[in-house]
């Protein structure tokens, strides 16, 4: 993890711990003394591949630095119902504390793990990789794209800021596909910027006006069948890279990876997952 990134997901975890704690944890300061201690183990309640333990080792470090947990797994190992991941040993109150934001950090982010690693199953045997998106839950990116890579996966840009993707809008503001990528180069020049160029197809034929002009590092292939994506890869030839988008489920995603693609970008991997049923419970 990058410096930058530290520092995002301190962030993250403060602003999360604020938003929980508010003046206090009223319910344990009523009933539990201040000075009790105990231990609690995290219990998978199902199969998954887990993710954001070293995240919620973080946030038991924030909120109480004496708190000790003993890992019983790793990011990215595969668990089985009814196994237990970590046990918490420390200030009762604290373990109170953070139990839900943990709980919460880690249903997540094996959820998308897990979503992540179905879709590498599929692709095996392939060199296909498969990537995120931007379409993930506001102030958490960060954490989403993690699990996306502790599933298997590859992050796609961070932001806005990072990559240029030219998509259908703003192929369409621009008028049409050679003034958009001729006017990104002209802006990138004039502006000293360093940014791979992805340029969104609708057809066969854009397909064709893309390779037209140069330098575009990859192209995205947008809601393509796999027989259409076949005949664009075979157009492409290694002109550049190819990326297939648009719908693509686990049940599909080998259809296209058997074309030839280098990656398949999904939303899916992380906006569209049910949390991993998990919970924390006290320890006699």
């Amino acid at each position: 993890m990058s410096e930058e990134e530290s520092i995002e997901l301190q962030a993250i975890i403060k602003n999360a711990i604020e938003e929980d704690i508010g003046d206090g944890d009223h319910s344990s300061k009523a009933c539990i003394p201040d000075d009790a201690t105990g231990k609690a183990k995290l219990i998978i309640k199902e199969d998954c591949v887990i993710a954001g333990l070293d995240v919620a080792e973080l946030i038991f470090r924030t909120l109480d630095s004496r708190l000790v947990i003993n890992k019983k797994c790793k990011d990215g190992d595969v668990m089985k119902e009814g196994e237990v991941a970590f046990i918490i040993e420390g200030n009762q109150r604290s373990i109170l504390k953070a139990e839900r934001l943990v709980l919460n950090t880690i249903q997540r982010m094996s959820a998308i793990a897990t979503n992540t690693d179905r879709f590498n199953q599929q692709l095996k045997d392939t060199n296909t990789k498969v990537l995120d998106t931007r379409k993930t839950t506001p102030g958490i990116r960060l954490l989403e794209k993690m699990a996306v890579t502790i599933g298997g996966g590859k992050n796609h840009r961070k932001g806005l800021y990072d990559m240029i993707m030219l998509k259908d809008n703003h192929i369409d503001y621009a008028g049409g596909i050679s003034k958009a990528i001729q006017k990104t180069n002209d802006y990138l020049n004039e502006n000293d910027k360093n940014l791979k160029i992805v340029v969104e197809a609708r057809s066969l034929q854009e397909v064709d006006e893309i390779l037209e002009n140069k330098p575009v590092e990859r192209i995205l292939l947008d809601n393509f069948t796999p027989q259409e994506t076949k005949i664009a890869v075979d157009k492409i030839n290694g002109k550049c890279d190819t990326e297939s988008s648009g719908g693509i489920s686990v049940k599909t995603a080998r259809d296209y990876a058997k074309c030839g693609v280098d990656y398949i970008s999904s939303g899916a991997l992380t906006h569209h997952v049910d949390n991993i049923d998990m919970s924390l419970k006290a320890v006699e």
